[in-house]
């Protein structure tokens, strides 16, 4: 993969914007686009990269090495990048964080957790998603955008989100949920290296985000927490989300040694 130019794009991945490497990582859609309005702000002030995660992937090692080359597709084969990776794919930037501590300038984990609990909800949705006509999901996730989305977040953000996804797979959503069953990485939380930021939606339906970071924060060594008030799980969609800001408020009060 060339990294020469600014702009960078093929079918998986899209490459924009100069500056610091940045990786944004899906979630359990695994399209990627959830980022959509995150990746223009982002590419302002950092090389970012966007990709989709591959559905035929039957373990997160698999996934993890994909990260790797999309790493290695943005920051080159020697440097770090910052990994932001939201729900599904905070699970899988922390196992990429513990499987590649030399490749992490900086982790942000959004809305996610070490080990999905109670693990019942998840065979009760790879069960119910095993039935569902996978036509009828635009219309479910019109019928629970109240409980998944930030409530300040125009009904029109919502109907784009769901137009943008439309690429997701019943195949892919399945695996990933499968692959969940057997993802643990809460006795490895002591072993991550890179400066951690934990972000937290209040009002998360879907995922306990909020119990999750404060347990995550404990455990990795160099963690902050910040929540994100009144928001839902699907928060970056929001008008009021901006990760570059965040990201920056993040870094300046790490280097002056002041809470952010």
């Amino acid at each position: 993969m060339s990294i020469e130019s600014s702009a960078y794009r093929d079918d998986r991945l899209q490459i924009g914007g100069d500056g610091t490497p940045l990786v944004l990582v899906p979630g359990l859609d695994g399209t990627g686009q959830l980022f959509h309005r995150q990746t223009e702000l982002l590419s302002r002030s950092y090389r970012t990269a966007t990709y989709a995660l591959r559905d035929t992937a039957t373990t997160m090692e698999a996934l993890v090495d994909d990260l790797l080359r999309v790493v290695d597709a943005v920051a080159g084969s020697s440097e770090r990048a910052i990994v932001i990776g939201e729900s599904f794919g905070g699970a899988l930037s922390l196992s990429f964080a513990l499987a590649h501590p030399e490749r992490v300038r900086a982790l942000v984990i959004i809305n996610s957790f070490p080990y999905f609990a109670p693990q019942f909800r998840l065979r009760l949705a790879i069960h119910g998603l095993r039935i569902l006509p996978w036509g009828a999901m635009p219309m479910a996730r019109r019928l629970t955008a109240f409980r998944l989305h930030s409530k300040h977040t125009h009904q029109r953000e919502v109907r784009k989100f769901i137009a943008v996804t439309r690429s997701a797979t019943k195949d892919g959503y399945l695996g990933r949920l499968r692959l969940l069953t057997r993802y643990d990485v809460r006795h490895r939380l002591p072993e991550v290296a890179s400066p951690t930021l934990f972000l937290a939606a209040e009002l998360d339906h879907l995922v306990p985000s909020l119990e999750q970071a404060r347990y995550m924060v404990t455990r990795v060594p160099e963690a902050t927490l910040r929540v994100l008030d009144g928001h839902g799980h699907i928060c970056l969609i929001s008008p009021d989300i901006d990760l570059a800001d965040i990201l920056h408020e993040w870094q300046d009060g790490r280097l002056s040694g002041r809470a952010p």
